[in-house]
């Protein structure tokens, strides 16, 4: 059976941070044809509102430690003015949006991480996604988007990588569409030698990022990013793509795009 198609697209702080980013890429985004949903992130506003309160980020490993007082301050930037900035820009672009956190309509449930050598705090790893509920939603003609809270079931908010978020919305859905996922962030995408911007490998498989990871050519950061692709492309993802804001032009194809 042909099933529809479906784009998950996840943004990174310094497109949410840029007004002129966020204005260029919504009218990108607003443009792909089919079905689709966005998922945000928005970590330094978040930093920012919170050092204007007074509040310490602390982070272990370019991980946030989510105490309640930063909770607070990233339910508020994520899930209120990150969130509703992005659906009311698109709504003026013609897209009927829904703003959500994992705790609306029941969409995304977390368990608290465990503490094993760093306490994360109000950190959650994801344990269930309503994929019937947001097929619900995009049925409607509504544009889903999510921004990286998760709920625990039992009333608390949990701040939730959203790589992840990403990726698990995306092989939840893969149950009912062929599903594409799109990584954008600053960079042209994942590059083989990190002094030049230009170095984009255009495909990388199973084996070539083992040869890569072996090599030290993809290190930190980048690891569990691509780890996340790969979990997401062996349950049922179609195609990941990483890259910038012109994966979206039909002129470019210089950027990365993960298969099996």
């Amino acid at each position: 059976m042909h099933k529809e198609k479906l784009s998950i697209i996840k943004i990174g702080g310094n497109i949410v941070e840029d007004e002129n980013l966020l204005i260029e890429f919504l009218q990108l985004f607003a443009g792909l044809k089919g079905k689709k949903i966005l998922v945000h992130g928005g970590g330094k506003k978040a930093t920012q509102i919170a050092s204007r309160l007074g509040i310490e980020s602390k982070m272990i490993n370019g991980r946030r430690i989510t105490d309640s007082s930063t909770l607070e301050v990233i339910t508020m930037v994520y899930g209120g003015l990150v969130n509703k900035n992005i659906v009311a820009k698109l709504q003026f672009l013609g897209i009927d949006a829904i703003g959500l956190t994992g705790a609306d309509i029941n969409s995304i449930e977390s368990i608290k991480r465990p503490v094993k050598d760093i306490d994360f705090g109000f950190v959650g790893d994801v344990k269930n996604v309503a994929n019937e509920s947001i097929k619900k939603l995009i049925e409607a003609d509504f544009t889903p988007i999510f921004c990286a809270i998760t709920h625990d079931g039992k009333g608390q908010l949990l701040n939730t990588n959203a790589d992840t978020i990403a990726s698990k919305i995306a092989v939840s859905m893969s149950k009912s569409y062929e599903i594409k996922i799109y990584y954008c962030f600053e960079l042209n995408g994942v590059l083989e030698d990190f002094t030049n911007k230009n170095s984009v490998i255009k495909l990388i498989n199973k084996e070539k990022y083992s040869r890569l990871l072996k090599q030290q050519k993809i290190t930190d950061g980048m690891i569990p990013k691509i780890d996340n692709c790969f979990d997401a492309l062996q349950n049922g993802v179609h195609k990941v793509y990483i890259g910038n804001t012109n994966m979206f032009t039909k002129e470019s194809d210089n950027f990365t795009t993960l298969v099996l």
